[in-house]
């Protein structure tokens, strides 16, 4: 039922002027999706309260309450058409009365990891785009359908609003950025391993795919007591998201997850100076994909002690500096990264930092296609930071397919993986490195698999082709991302 809800509800945004794309269309979801869950989660509590015998105080003041202005209800309880806002009424109510209302909560709030801050940061980065009320009136019609009341009704639109991230980061050229392969995140979060108590930290959230995943992880890692979900709840997952859609999906996502106040921040990660990070601000773990193909300003380079354009290069150094003394980290970057820039360079130089201050234990090498639109290759890397690297086991991912939108990277993929990588265990696809072999000027990190049979051969034409295409389409968003800076 729930999905043939959100189908409904995309076949009713795509006839509205106002939404032109299925990021709209998301981003449109999103925020109706979001009071409706907050008036189930005000029931859950009010319920709450009430077995207790205590008075529960709403967050929303009860004009601007979901059973007041969007389904209001008759002495039987039936949705009540002669109260029920529509047309042009609904639509000057929500952009003129509820989103106002709303974006109050971020300055009134107590602080930011509370619910009532999360409300407001959301209706501050956006508006209603829906132009037609009468479009406004069915889209929450459909939302009314939903429940949250439940974990299973929550796991079920969790799944489905993942999906509506996929289709999304399959639509083109801006999609991309929001959605990593679920199953490559679950694989990363198996390695890293992470348990109850850690920070865990994803200073490029995007639609907080990792941060999900890691909730589910601990969550279904063993039977809770109440304190420990207490932490899983406030005390374990951050996050920094730059772009205003991206934070709002990924705040939504959270909350379907079960993360009932997100401790996400609006903010541009890389303006942080990486000598101001003191202790108190490091975390235990680090998942992340940060953008690569980006490139950053001269005064957002100057954060770093190796300038350099590149956005992932950046990232990087941030999430080396950012991580505890133990800590672990699993991050994707472009694979130009293990050989790119000759000695001096600021790759090499990077390269050094990693091997220097962190072990880099594993390095995972992603075939062509992993990421749907993209035709750059990726590498994970795993590493743990304040001992120096002195062995490096690598394992290149190869499938006997090619992957794409049809044909995704699927669990089963990444199985020999997890279990040759308990054991560092050479095989077909997997060999060690000592990094005393490895050129100590320019740190070349090459993933040259010595143990491949049939290196050589040759590849189809068709993925030739669709390579190129990609290429070409990535070069186009590159071009297109400087000419906006100049």
């Amino acid at each position: 039922m729930f999905e043939q809800t959100f189908k409904n509800i995309d076949d009713i945004l795509r006839k509205d002027a106002g939404c032109s794309s299925e990021l709209d269309y998301v981003e449109q979801t999103s925020w109706v999706l979001f009071l409706k869950y907050l008036d189930d989660f005000e029931n859950d509590r009010r319920t709450s309260a009430d077995l207790k015998f205590k008075t529960y105080t709403s967050i929303i003041s009860s004009e601007f309450q979901w059973n007041t202005w969007a389904m209001p209800k008759d002495n039987e309880g039936r949705f009540d058409h002669h109260k029920a806002l529509t047309g042009d009424d609904l639509k000057d109510f929500v952009d003129h009365k509820l989103f106002p209302y709303l974006k109050k909560f971020k300055h009134d709030a107590d602080s930011a990891d509370t619910i009532e801050y999360k409300i407001g940061e959301i209706f501050n980065e956006l508006k209603n785009k829906i132009q037609s009320g009468y479009n406004l009136r069915e889209v929450i019609n459909r939302i009314d359908e939903l429940r949250f009341r439940t974990h299973a009704e929550k796991h079920e639109m969790s799944h489905l609003y993942e999906a509506k991230i996929k289709n999304m980061g399959n639509a083109g050229r801006n999609g991309g950025e929001y959605y990593t392969p679920r199953p490559l995140i679950k694989s990363i979060v198996k390695v890293v391993a992470p348990k109850i108590g850690d920070k865990i930290y994803d200073g490029a959230a995007g639609s907080a795919g990792f941060l999900c995943e890691a909730f589910e992880y601990l969550r279904t890692s063993k039977s809770l007591s109440t304190s420990e979900t207490e932490i899983l709840q406030k005390k374990t997952f951050y996050g920094k998201e730059k772009k205003s859609l991206a934070y709002i999906i990924g705040i939504m996502n959270m909350i379907l997850h079960g993360v009932e106040a997100p401790n996400i921040v609006h903010t541009n990660t890389l303006a942080e100076n990486l000598s101001d990070i003191q202790e108190k601000d490091r975390y235990d773990v680090v998942l992340a994909n940060p953008p690569f193909g980006g490139k950053e300003r001269a005064e957002v380079q100057q954060n770093f002690p190796i300038k350099t354009g590149e956005t992932a290069s950046l990232f990087l150094q941030h999430f080396i500096k950012i991580l505890k003394a133990g800590g672990k980290a699993g991050v994707i970057i472009k694979n130009t990264f293990l050989s790119n820039g000759g000695a001096g360079s600021a790759d090499a130089r990077l390269r050094q930092l990693l091997l220097e201050n962190c072990n880099l234990h594993t390095v995972l090498d992603l075939p062509g296609g992993t990421f749907t639109g993209a035709g750059v290759k990726t590498v994970v890397l795993f590493f743990e930071k304040g001992e120096l690297t002195q062995k490096i086991w690598f394992y290149q991912l190869n499938l006997n397919r090619n992957l794409g939108k049809t044909n995704p990277l699927n669990e089963n993929d990444l199985a020999d993986f997890i279990e040759l990588q308990r054991t560092f265990a050479d095989s077909e696809n997997s060999w060690t490195v000592n990094v005393k072999d490895i050129d100590q000027n320019t740190f070349d990190l090459s993933a040259k698999n010595p143990n491949k049979k049939n290196e050589t051969a040759l590849r189809d034409p068709k993925e030739i082709l669709s390579a190129m295409k990609a290429l070409d389409e990535e070069s186009a968003r590159i071009l297109d991302s400087i000419s906006e800076l100049v």
